[in-house]
Formats: structure tokens, sequence, C-alpha cells
């Protein structure tokens, strides 16, 4: 099949829209399929790029004040050469932003079929953005109505948990438009079990001689990981340990002015953002990992811990609890309760034969989630949607 994957968010921006987009292209591509990839550039300039075994058309883009993406600034006109120049079987939108919504109208306007997943909660845009908190409510109600237009122009739509098809907006959809839980998968050939060493250890400042509380995640207001700072100062009321925080975004200065506070300076890491094999050997060395965002529609740096044999704790929140099953491989906890979240924690922390058998089944459910089984049942959706196109087409001739 000739497809292509149209996003507003991708690779090297650290963002799980990004990384599963990136996930299905590879998988897809190494199963033989011709893949295209339209995502903005990281510059002003359009630009075509190979990556590993697949295509990216990078259209001209603008930095977004106050979040770390970028907004594509392509003409229909351009999107509409880049799809008819790949002569796509299929398109397959990610996000419901410029790139997107055209590749939407350009897959209809030239009789291509097309589906979406939806990856985000438009709540996501108005916490991190702070001019906008104050109208929050009006502004999340014209968002969903805005991504309601947009999942009406395609066949199928893909979620990446039951839970997050269970609290989609259904109002305004075509009844006949199948919606589909196809978890984004992760690389278990990258995320396993494995020692760090003491070298890598040093080089970013982490301890030897205690449990490690790890969190990766984009450091943006959504994130709400100024709950899980506070958490780890009732933790050091009880028993030493070490926060490990990775990832960068909008909120940094604030938490790192947050940890100083709190005078937690000499027991929290801040990475900043890093490598692809640092973050794989950075998910590895946690006692436990800590997830405090309330909203995920399923959560690549929770499953990516799993598979790398953490127990973890998690809010209960979003899909959240698909993963994080409370009392099987980790706890849930209240939102924006630090408290609580302490408590959790402190379970697994202070007791060693609880924190291994978490562990078993936390690998237990990553393996699950393999994207080796996630493009199988894409492709099994891309080819039914390119069938029922064909049969609809030719039945309306």
């Amino acid at each position: 099949m000739r497809i292509t994957i149209a996003t507003d968010h991708y690779w090297p921006t650290a963002i799980g829209v990004a990384t599963a987009s990136r996930n299905l292209a590879r998988g897809l591509a190494a199963k033989g399929h011709d893949v295209l990839v339209i995502a903005p550039s990281q510059t002003v300039k359009k630009r075509k790029e190979i990556d590993e075994n697949y295509r990216i058309v990078r259209t001209r883009s603008l930095p977004v004040p106050g979040l770390t993406l970028r907004l594509s600034v392509a003409l229909q006109n351009e999107i509409r050469d880049i799809i008819e120049e790949h002569a796509s079987d299929i398109v397959h939108v990610q996000t419901p932003g410029p790139i997107g919504l055209l590749a939407l109208r350009v897959a209809k306007k030239l009789d291509i079929p097309a589906i979406a997943t939806n990856h985000t909660m438009p709540e996501n845009l108005v916490e991190n953005v702070k001019i906008l908190q104050p109208f929050a409510r009006p502004i999340n109600h014209i968002l969903k109505e805005y991504g309601i237009l947009i999942y009406k122009g395609v066949e199928h739509i893909i979620m990446p948990t039951q839970a997050a098809i269970d609290m989609f907006n259904y109002d305004g959809l075509d009844k006949n438009v199948l919606i589909t839980p196809i978890s984004n998968g992760i690389d278990l050939s990258h995320f396993k079990p494995a020692a760090v060493s003491k070298e890598f250890l040093a080089q970013y400042k982490l301890p030897t001689d205690k449990p490690i509380i790890s969190c990766v995640c984009r450091l943006d207001g959504e994130k709400h990981v100024h709950v899980l700072i506070k958490a780890f100062k009732h933790i050091l009321d009880r028993m030493d340990a070490h926060l490990l925080l990775v990832g960068d975004g909008n909120a940094s200065n604030d938490l790192k002015e947050l940890a100083h506070e709190l005078q937690l300076d000499h027991h929290i890491t801040f990475t900043g953002r890093v490598s692809d094999e640092d973050l794989e050997a950075l998910q590895r060395v946690g006692t436990v990992f800590a997830m405090p965002s309330p909203a995920e529609l399923q959560c690549l740096a929770l499953l990516e811990a799993m598979a790398s044999g953490q127990p973890v704790v998690a809010v209960k929140a979003g899909a959240l609890p698909e993963l994080c099953q409370d009392g099987r491989n980790g706890y849930l906890c209240e939102v924006d309760d630090a408290d609580d979240m302490a408590r959790q924690l402190l379970k697994i922390l202070q007791d060693s034969t609880l924190c291994a058998q978490m562990s078993k089944k936390s690998l237990s459910i990553a393996k699950t989630h393999d994207v080796v089984h996630t493009i199988t049942q894409f492709e099994a959706v891309y080819r039914q949607v390119i069938k029922t196109h064909a049969q609809v087409t030719a039945a309306l001739l």
C-alpha cells in the first residue's frame, strides 16, 4: 500500500503523537509499504528527508508562542501536490491541525479514503497557554466542536484505548463511521529491562544507593508535574529517595523554582531533553514510575517504563487506569492530590517484594502493546477502508 501519514506534530518534537506517528511510519515501511509523512519543518523552510526506511516532506512552519510546537503554514495546493505525487492509496491523519485538516480536504477532492487517529484532549492546549485559561470553558467547547467537524471527513476513526473512545464526543458524527481502539504501540526491542552502567548514572548525577522515582514527560502545565514534586517532598519525610524528571517544556523553570523553594535541589535531577538512546537507559533506572498528568488518552512514556520493568503510580483519570492497573502493576491516586500520590509511591518503595511482583506485571501488560501487533491491526483497517471505499465508489458510478 502507498500510505500517507499527515501530522502537525512530528519527530524530533518530544510529544506522544510525534513518537506514535514515527513508530507507525517505521513499522509500516518495515512491512514493505511505501510510506510518506507530511509534517511541519523545524525551520521556516520546507524540505524533504529520509528517516531510515520512509520519506518525510516537511512544510514551512512557524513556532507557536508558549508551546514547544510548530504551526504549518502550507497551502492546500501544496498538500495536494504532495499527496498526488505519492499516488496515495489512503491518507491517515494524526492531528486536527492545519496539515491534518488540509490533508482531509485534499483526500476528499481526490477521492482517496481517509482515516484519523485522535491522540489528544483539547484541554491540553488551554492549560499550556496562560492567556487562554480564563476562557477555558468556551474554548474547550469550540475545540471539541472543531474536532467533530474534522472527524466528519473520515471513514474510520482510531483511538489508542477504549477509555479514549468512551470519552469521545460522538454528537454530529456519521453513524456509519467505525471507531476502533488500537494501541499506539511501543518497540519492545528498545524498551526492556537491562542493567545501566555506573558511568551512565554518573553522567546524569544519579545515585546508586537509594530508590529513584522517575517521570518522563513534557514539562508543560498540562502534565501537573508540580503535584509529583510536592508528593516527593512528603516522601522524603519518610525515607531517602531521588526524583528523576526527564523532558523539557514551558513549565521547566517554574518546576525548578518549586524544587528550590521546597529545598529539593539536591534530591531532583532535571535532565532536559535527551537523546533516544539515553531515554531508553533512563527508563530503566527508576525504581517506580509516576505519571501525574490527568489528560492522557494512552501515555507512551508510561508504557515504555512498564516495558522497561517499572511498577507505576498514575492518577485516576483519562486512559491511565488501562495501563496502571490498580493493585496489579501499580497504584492509582486521586488527581492533584500530592498526599495520595506520596502514599501510593511509598507502598511500592518500602516493599521490595511487592515492587518485584508489580514489575513482572508491568512487563506482562506492556507485551500486549508491542508495535509489531499494532502495525498488523492498522494494516487490517487500511485494507478494509480501501476496499469499502472502492465498493461505495463503484456503486455510485
